[in-house]
């Protein structure tokens, strides 16, 4: 029996290992979840693109924020690598551009500073007059006097991180820049791919050189007067300039514009995305999906201590029946299931966890939830808990983004693949 000080040093490491963070390539908490997911890869469907094609592939990765994207971006990086290619990935919200308000220019400049950071051997000069020309406009931005004698990769990356820090800080700072550099958005693009072209005549022949701009779909939606969004601005109207860097990309992009009226304009113009669907914990009949709570229980066993690994059921919950509702109540939502455990530890002094701290905890995430629901709303997800069926407008488009509504995919043993979408089962006590 422990003591007092070990559970409560036991709840805690238990706590923070469910910390919702992405998980580094290797990391044993790592989960193969492709057979409950419609069997979808990254490395398989993105990485055998980038590979194979002899153009330059420029391809959209998508899914909710939090279902594990990272994590399968940072797997796909570290095979590629492992194949001897050059991947330069970054998570655009962490650096180089506000969430709350972004712009096709804030994805380019942030393009540009890591391939700076990236491609250390390649001459930085046409990068550095573009800087040049641009003194005047960018003053208030502290640029500093730019000798050209005496060009240096540091000095460039210098003033990008200047740049992408104003933007991703500074609201007022932020729209000057836009302002000044808009006119000039081509230019700096064929600057860049002159760095590029220099960058990749150092790395071997067959070398391919790969950008993932990740957290993209985290992009808050934006309407503006004329009733378009800043995703379709970025994605559509602003497509060409994305697709302008002499390399391969692979941006993330919000699920909302996957399930839009623009689907197979996307599709025309980056290829047919890639979806990360919800973990399918229910059948569309309502029933629990053994295998896919299955893998949710394996997810919650990877992050416990070795020695409590062997017996969820006694060592971390009270009973199967807790531990399975928590995973039904979860909706197969990665990011929930961590989050109602840490929920569910702050809420008990022991072990095994009781069914009264995971009720308190699904109340907790429940409430989240509702206040998300507008009224006019709830009709419609009333209509999804029956249907299985999405309708392609706006308000549907709102409540995938913000996790209301869940998207399932699995595969009949005779290979015909099946869609459906659910109401987050947090909210089916609302319906």
């Amino acid at each position: 029996m422990p003591s007092l000080q070990e559970m409560e040093d036991l709840l805690d490491e238990i706590y923070n290992a469910f910390t919702p963070t992405p998980l580094q390539p290797g990391d044993p908490a790592y989960v193969d979840c492709r057979a409950v997911r419609g069997d979808e890869d990254v490395v398989e469907d993105l990485g055998r693109t980038v590979q194979r094609s002899r153009n330059f592939t420029y391809q959209l990765y998508s899914g909710y924020r939090g279902s594990g994207k990272t994590t399968e971006l940072l797997r796909l990086k570290q095979d590629l690598e492992a194949r001897g290619h050059v991947v330069v990935y970054f998570a655009a919200d962490e650096e180089d551009l506000s969430v709350q308000d972004a712009e096709y220019t804030d994805i380019l400049l942030a393009c540009t500073r890591h391939l700076l950071k990236r491609l250390k051997e390649a001459n930085p000069a046409p990068i550095l007059h573009w800087l040049k020309e641009r003194l005047w406009e960018l003053k208030d931005v502290t640029l500093t006097d730019i000798n050209l004698e005496k060009v240096n990769l540091e000095l460039a990356l210098q003033e990008f991180s200047k740049l992408t820090a104003a933007v991703r800080a500074e609201p007022g700072q932020r729209r000057k820049i836009r302002a000044s550099l808009e006119p000039h958005m081509e230019t700096l693009i064929q600057a860049l791919n002159l760095f590029i072209k220099d960058g990749r005549s150092h790395l071997p022949q067959k070398t391919k050189l790969l950008v993932i701009a990740d957290n993209l779909d985290r992009i808050v939606p934006i309407f503006r007067d004329n009733e378009r969004s800043n995703h379709e601005e970025i994605f559509l109207d602003r497509h060409e300039q994305l697709k302008a860097l002499n390399c391969d990309i692979i941006y993330t992009v919000p699920i909302s514009m996957i399930y839009s009226r623009w689907a197979t304009e996307l599709k025309d113009n980056y290829g047919i995305p890639l979806v990360l669907p919800s973990i399918m914990v229910h059948q569309k009949n309502g029933e629990p999906y053994d295998q896919g709570l299955e893998i949710l229980q394996t997810v919650i066993r990877r992050r416990v201590p070795p020695s409590l690994q062997d017996a969820l059921v006694s060592n971390i919950f009270e009973s199967k029946t807790v531990l399975r509702e928590l995973c039904l109540m979860s909706g197969g939502y990665v990011r929930d299931l961590v989050q109602l455990m840490q929920e569910a530890i702050t809420k008990t002094d022991v072990l095994p966890l009781e069914a009264r701290a995971v009720r308190r905890a699904t109340d907790a995430l429940r409430d989240v939830y509702r206040r998300t629901v507008e009224e006019q709303q709830w009709a419609l997800l009333r209509d999804v808990h029956e249907t299985k069926a999405i309708k392609n407008d706006e308000m549907h488009r709102s409540l995938l983004f913000s996790r209301c509504l869940l998207e399932y995919r699995y595969f009949e043993d005779n290979g015909d693949k099946h869609i459906w979408y659910d109401v987050h089962p947090l909210l089916w006590k609302e319906l």
